[in-house]
């Protein structure tokens, strides 16, 4: 079994984090398995905990004020998720739900403070977020100029990569939420990628002609 350590290390949102770094964050952590649809933490409740997605997939959720849920945000694999509690907020914003059978790794949120007032570790750190955060601006700023069209394909690279067959683990309605699209739009959307020819979504499969990719 791989120790957290080394799934720390591998961890692309750690990628540039030091090894002396990453030991220390495996030495406060624990590994937790998580069952399809189990809640990792709910919206509103204490944030003791920051979470790196090892295996599987978890949604975050935002409950609006009417009682609508929406995903904000659909974690894959090495991505670090609820880390607002370290710098904003002491409460979750959000519902953590798993999709699927998962693993993370849990860090907690007073032994994770206690090592950012540590100079070392907190020069490290910082200077890591700081490199993410302008490639994440850069992303967001990406995005929000594409229609929707580039948005969806953009989010079946993302979390699928540029395969010919695709079996999505979210339902249409989460697809579209993600991509900042209304359910009639999206559908609009699939109906017009159909009748344009190369993408078939029959069922749960996604099937796409071995050109697909290269239109975009």
């Amino acid at each position: 079994m791989t120790d957290p350590y080394q799934l720390i290390r591998a961890a692309k949102f750690f990628s540039g984090l030091s090894e002396t770094a990453c030991k220390r964050l495996a030495e406060l952590s624990r590994r937790r398995a998580v069952e399809k649809r189990d809640l990792l933490f709910m919206e509103g409740s204490d944030g003791k905990a920051v979470y790196l997605l090892t295996s599987g997939s978890i949604q975050l959720v935002k409950t609006n004020a009417d009682g609508r849920e929406t995903v904000i945000k659909t974690v894959k694999e090495g991505e670090l998720f609820a880390e607002v509690i370290l710098f904003e907020k002491s409460k979750y914003p959000v519902t953590a739900v798993a999709c699927t059978e998962a693993e993370v790794i849990e860090l907690p949120r007073a032994g994770f403070l206690k090592l950012l007032n540590e100079e070392e570790f907190r020069n490290d750190f910082m200077a890591m977020l700081m490199h993410k955060q302008r490639y994440l601006a850069e992303r967001i700023q990406q995005l929000t100029s594409m229609d929707v069209e580039a948005r969806f394909v953009e989010f079946l690279r993302d979390h699928y990569g540029e395969k010919q067959v695709i079996t999505p683990d979210l339902p249409k309605k989460d697809i579209a939420s993600a991509i900042g699209a209304t359910p009639e739009t999206f559908s609009r959307l699939i109906q017009k990628l159909e009748k344009r020819g190369g993408f078939v979504w029959e069922g749960k499969t996604i099937r796409l002609s071995p050109g697909f990719w290269e239109n975009f």
